[in-house]
């Protein structure tokens, strides 16, 4: 393909037409309506054999953080190449088994896990529970004990380290709601090491999301290593070292180290420090869905104001949370180049709520009835959206290589309101 677009090799223009891998995105807005995820394949193997590269002739497990994307079909590629999942809730074992992943390679992370939630993962056989507070440490162990059965434990250890992304995704520093505080872990240990119920596997760290510097990982792995080696000095054995996830794609410009080049570098400090032959685990989710997928949508209506000009969509911030949450920024183009000159515009969509943009100051030659493409549209949006307005969410397809597969309908009024009832 020619021009490729920042993001994704498999997105570009061919012919002034936007392709993503052989398909031509036009076709797909008018075949299925907007607006409308299109995610790639061969873009999310692309981001997955990276990492794979870092882990060969390792003790490696690779496990995908699922709440960046948790539609089935989108589950099922990372399954059938072996992965991991990374949950945070019950619904979220029930969807890997829905997709063909194996609850025995499931890790459990999250603050808030019900004794219900606790109970089913026990019985499903799930790999690991990542514990984020002391008392989880005792309503686990209480529940495995009522189940007959002994938990798998990994605490989330908080090294207060800065990953320097914004504050909404920051996960690791002593402010965050997350993990058990770095003076405190020792304690943890020795006391999940005497439950009856529990038995102490791992250590877990994850300090944020869209990382685009490899300076944090490097700060939390010496960190992390610190405490192993105060807690096997203490007698409790640490089999798996989890370094949970985080790292950046380009929105907008952005940096981020490639993800073996990275591990190249965790790894030799790892290697560095005697820690090299442990089994390690992480945690991806943005950077192996985030530049794979676009979110497709036609321009209503163009909007001339005296301070503004607006570009009116049919994508809204129900489909494209993340503008509105975190003020982040995608890059928008247009399915069909042309030549004429441009206005500044910004783009926003019908919902109620002056927070509903997906775009400002956007150069765009547009006219109502035009197709835009929201890029790197693959993480945090669907698995975020809402029914706001009454709203239905998306369709979703996937693209492998000239085929096409719808992986979820588009959701009608009558879906919405199935379950609710009027009173009688």
């Amino acid at each position: 393909m020619s021009n490729p677009l920042p993001g994704s090799p498999f997105l570009a223009y061919r012919d002034a037409q936007l392709h993503l891998e052989q398909v031509r995105l036009q076709d797909l807005a008018q075949q299925h309506g907007t607006p409308l995820f299109v995610y790639s394949k061969a873009a999310m193997l692309a981001a997955l054999a990276a990492y794979q590269r870092a882990f060969q002739g390792r003790r490696a497990r690779i496990h995908y953080a699922m709440k960046a994307n948790s539609s089935l079909g989108v589950l099922q590629v990372f399954a059938q190449a072996g992965c991991g999942f990374d949950i945070v809730s019950l619904g979220e074992l029930q969807r890997v088994l829905a997709a063909g992943g194996e609850a025995s390679k499931v890790i459990f992370s999250g603050v808030g896990k019900s004794r219900a939630e606790m109970q089913q993962a026990l019985q499903a056989g799930i790999a690991c529970f990542n514990v984020e507070s002391e008392p989880e440490l005792d309503v686990l162990s209480s529940v495995a004990v009522s189940c007959g059965l002994v938990a798998p434990v990994s605490i989330r250890v908080n090294p207060n380290v800065d990953p320097k992304t914004h504050p909404y995704i920051s996960t690791g520093l002593k402010g965050n709601k997350f993990g058990i505080a770095h003076d405190r872990t020792l304690q943890a240990y020795q006391h999940a090491a005497s439950l009856p119920g529990l038995n102490v596997v791992g250590i877990d760290c994850h300090i944020g999301s869209q990382i685009t510097t490899s300076e944090p990982y490097m700060d939390a792995l010496d960190r992390v290593l610190d405490l192993v080696e105060h807690i096997e000095a203490a007698g409790i054995p640490i089999h798996h070292l989890d370094f949970g996830g985080g790292l950046g794609i380009n929105y907008n410009g952005d940096t981020p180290p490639a993800a073996d080049a990275l591990w190249a570098q965790l790894l030799a400090r790892l290697d560095a420090r005697g820690f090299g032959d442990r089994q390690i685990m992480i945690e991806p989710g943005r950077s192996l869905v985030g530049n794979a997928g676009v979110c497709l949508t036609e321009v209503q209506f163009i909007k001339p104001g005296e301070q503004k000009n607006f570009c009116i969509v049919d994508a809204a911030m129900n489909d494209l949370p993340r503008p509105a949450m975190y003020e982040a920024f995608h890059q928008i183009v247009p399915l069909h180049t042309q030549a004429g000159d441009s206005v500044v515009y910004d783009v926003v969509g019908p919902v109620c709520e002056s927070g509903d943009w997906l775009g400002r100051d956007r150069a765009l030659q547009v006219q109502a009835g035009d197709l835009l493409a929201v890029l790197s549209a693959g993480a945090y949006c669907m698995s975020m959206s809402s029914n706001y307005n009454t709203r239905g969410r998306a369709a979703e397809v996937l693209v492998d290589g000239a085929s096409t597969h719808v992986i979820r309908q588009r959701e009608t009024v009558q879906d919405q309101m199935r379950g609710e009832h009027l009173v009688k």
